[in-house]
Parts: C-alpha cells; structure tokens; sequence
C-alpha cells in the first residue's frame, strides 16, 4: 500500500495552492468545499474572478517566505510547469509541508482521491495517482451502489446512539441491531424520505429487539473462500465475512481475502498442512462453540469448499451438538477452480462422463485407495492434497491398468498471480514435478480432457 488513506479535519486550516491552471482552480475548489482557508499563489486576476467573494481565499502575488510557510498544513503545486512545481516543492520540504504535486505520485507527500460525497458519510478511491481514469470508472460504480440519502440515514441514526446504547448494553447486541435496521426497513424509509415512519419503525423495532433478547445469540458462518482468487467468493460469502466479530482461517486462505476481514475482527489461525497441525481438529470444534456462545458472529473460513476435503462436517455436527446456530456457504472448491484456470474442462462428451474427487492424503496418513474403481475410460480423477504422494498414485494407476500415456495435469496455487501448471502422463509426472519443484498447495489432474489444455489454455501460462 503505497499511500495511507486517511481523513483530516481541515476547517478553518491554511492550505496553499500554487498554479494558475484550470488543475489548481479544481483543486481550490475542492478545499474549498472541505471549508479550507485557501492561500492562491500565483494565480491571475481572470481566474480567481469566480472566488473574490469568498471570505475563505486569499490571492497571494508575491514570493512565498519561510514564516509563511509555518501557518500551511497542506500544499498543493499545480502549476504544470516542472520548473515552477519544483520550486514550490523545495519551499514545502524546507518546512516538512506535506505537498501534492499535482499529476506527479511520485514527487507527492499525499494524493487527491476521488471522492463520494454523502455527508457525513464520505467515500474515497484512489489508484494511488497512477491511473486516474481507473480511479473514476470505481469511483462511479461505488457511487452508484451508495444511495444520495446515505448521509441523512447517518444522522438520523446518530440521534438514536445514545437511547440504543442504553437500552443494549452490550457492543455485539447494538451491532446486530443496527445492521439489521441499517439494511432493513428503517434504511427503505430514510431514502423513500418519510423520515416520521423511519423514528417511528425505529422505536418500535428498539424495543422489539430488547424483548425478544435478539442480540445475546451467537452464530457461526462456515465459509468456503475458494481456491484463492478473491474475485471467486460468492456474494454472501463476502456479506458474512464483512460481518464477522472472530475469524478462524486456515492456511489456504489467500492473503487477498483475508484483507477483506474487517480490522477489528480477531483472526486465529488454525490452518493445516501435512504434519504440521497449527490447532488440532478437536480444538478447532471447542473454539467455534466458545466463540459462538459467548455471543460473537464467528467465521470459519476454509480454502476451496467446506464440505469437500474440509472437515466441515465434522465442525458443524459439534456445533449442532451444542445447538449453536450455524450457516454454510459454499465456496468454489480447488478442482473446479483450479481445472478452469488451467484450461482443463472436467468433463467433456466426446472425453469424459464422469469426475471424481479423490484425497491424496488419508486420515492414517496413507495411500491405501480403490484404485481398481479408478481405471475406467472417459472418466476424471482429481486428487486433493497428494503431492508428496504423486509417485505412489501414478505406479498404483499403472499396476491396476491405466495407460502409460493417460495425461496428467498438476495445477499449484490455482487461480492466484503464481498459478503454476505442469503437464506429463502418469509415467512420466513425477519426474517432471521433481524437475519443476512444483509446490503444495497443488491438484492432480488425471484424464483425456487434460490433452485439452493446449487448445483451450485461456489464461496463457
């Protein structure tokens, strides 16, 4: 993250602006309407005409001294002549002046981001000044998703705090409360603007909540992350991982979606892999229940899919145990992802009827497969987690009658920036991975549809 986002209050605050541009005028403009006080150094009389009324600007003529430059918080250079930039720049860093140069991430202290404007509600985006057009393409697809009374919605809401905060003592019973209403029926009724029916609904929905005790329960969200590409979470996924208050994430959850955890939220990581449990599965089950009872919304996000290869079973039938109220959310587990990335089709008629999904890697920490109900035609093998055991599943394919030749796929880190893809057949993949120093996390693909890839790689790895 190059540039920190942050909100200053700089009312009444002393800001400089150098440039007589239409650049600097947009950016006076803009303080403007933050209630700056704007010093204009070196404009011309023409374009400060529309601002000579306003008690907030000054026009400044002459050079800028040092015991000036004291009373700025901020400067802003945007002149758009380098020479005359650099000059403004060196008077800023002299006095440690945060400055925008305007055009120019990489000489700014701090950048203008686009922003939506819902008072007191504020929504900013920003490409760090890399790609402006970029930035107001989001910036318009935010806006849009944000409704004009937004900022009434806020106030209306902050005069309720205090008759909220004490009717619900306790912070987990106001959050549920006011996300059910701010995404309820009191939302509807600000932005319909019948602001009488929203206080009123307000009230009766306060104490409503209070009698029927509707924030004391906890809840588990058993959430499938996928094989890794954030883009691939489903929408309720990503509702539920927004909402959370405790977060237990294993290890194949890509860095990119744990960024979507809110901030506040405590993260325990109880993630997996071969000979290396961080929490045993046990321990796992106790803390989900712990968690859940003690009233928090707790998010158990998997890699892939919960219920294939996830011991997700086995998390929600203790939590049933305990009558703890649960969700399931399905998430897009790594064969199909990782097959689609990879331009491999799981199925295809004129190569294959059928796919199953198949773990590499047993609870006794063996092979020991139906191998003889794996060798049939036209007919998928995916195998989860056998890497390290990929030698044994190609001889044992072998000694039960697969072809030599049959191909084979391994998909590493599917779907994410370092998707890595090796091919071969059952006689030769093993060599080949060893070779490639292929790494876990990583699928094996065995079938007619691999040949496929060749032709129908859309990725172009």
């Amino acid at each position: 993250m190059e540039f920190l986002p942050l909100f200053f209050r700089v009312k009444g605050k002393l800001v400089l602006v150098s440039g007589d541009t239409e650049l600097a005028q947009r950016k006076v403009e803009l303080l403007l309407r933050a209630e700056c006080r704007v010093v204009w150094h070196g404009v011309s009389t023409e374009r400060f005409e529309p601002f000579e009324m306003n008690s907030q600007m000054l026009v400044k003529t002459t050079s800028l001294t040092a015991n000036e430059g004291q009373t700025f918080i901020l400067a802003v250079a945007a002149n758009e002549d380098s020479e005359l930039d650099h000059q403004v720049l060196d008077f800023a860093h002299r006095l440690n002046l945060p400055l925008n140069v305007a055009n120019q991430p990489e000489q700014s202290d701090f950048v203008f981001p686009s922003i939506i404007d819902r008072s007191p509600v504020i929504a900013a985006v920003s490409s760090s000044g890399q790609f402006p057009i970029l930035t107001r393409l989001l910036r318009s697809r935010v806006e849009a998703s944000i409704p004009h009374g937004y900022g009434r919605l806020a106030e209306l809401s902050k005069s309720f705090k205090t008759l909220v905060r004490e009717a619900l003592p306790g912070r987990n019973a106001r959050r549920r409360f006011w996300e059910r209403e701010l995404e309820g029926r009191f939302a509807e009724l600000v932005f319909s603007g019948d602001e009488a029916r929203a206080n009123k609904h307000l009230n009766s929905a306060l104490k409503s909540f209070v009698e029927n005790d509707t924030g004391s329960e906890g809840e588990v969200y058993l959430v499938g992350a996928g094989p890794g590409d954030p883009d691939l979470l489903s929408f309720k996924a990503l509702r539920l991982i927004r909402q959370a208050d405790v977060v237990l994430y294993d290890r194949l959850v890509s860095k990119e979606i744990m960024n979507l955890v809110p901030h506040d939220a405590e993260c325990i990581n109880v993630g997996k892999e071969r000979s290396n449990h961080t929490v045993p599965q046990d321990s796992i089950n106790d803390l989900l229940v712990k968690h859940a009872k003690q009233g928090k919304r707790v998010l158990r996000l998997k890699g892939g899919d919960p219920f294939i290869f996830g011991r997700g079973g086995e998390e929600i039938d203790r939590l049933a145990e305990h009558k703890v109220a649960f969700q399931v959310v399905p998430g897009i587990t790594a064969a199909a992802g990782c097959a689609a990335y990879a331009g491999i089709p799981l199925t295809h008629r004129d190569y294959s009827q059928s796919v199953r999904f198949i773990t590499g890697h047993l609870k006794n920490d063996t092979c020991d497969l139906a191998w003889h109900e794996f060798v049939h035609p036209h007919q998928t093998l995916v195998f989860y987690m056998g890497l390290n055991s990929l030698g044994v599943i190609c001889s044992s394919l072998i000694k039960h009658g697969m072809s030599t030749e049959m191909p084979v796929a391994l998909v590493s880190k599917g779907t994410t920036r370092e998707q890595r893809v090796v091919t071969g057949t059952v006689e030769t993949i093993a060599q080949k991975a060893k070779a490639a120093g292929v790494r876990a996390p990583t699928i094996i693909i065995v079938g007619e549809v691999v040949s496929l890839r060749e032709r129908l790689n859309w990725q172009g790895d």
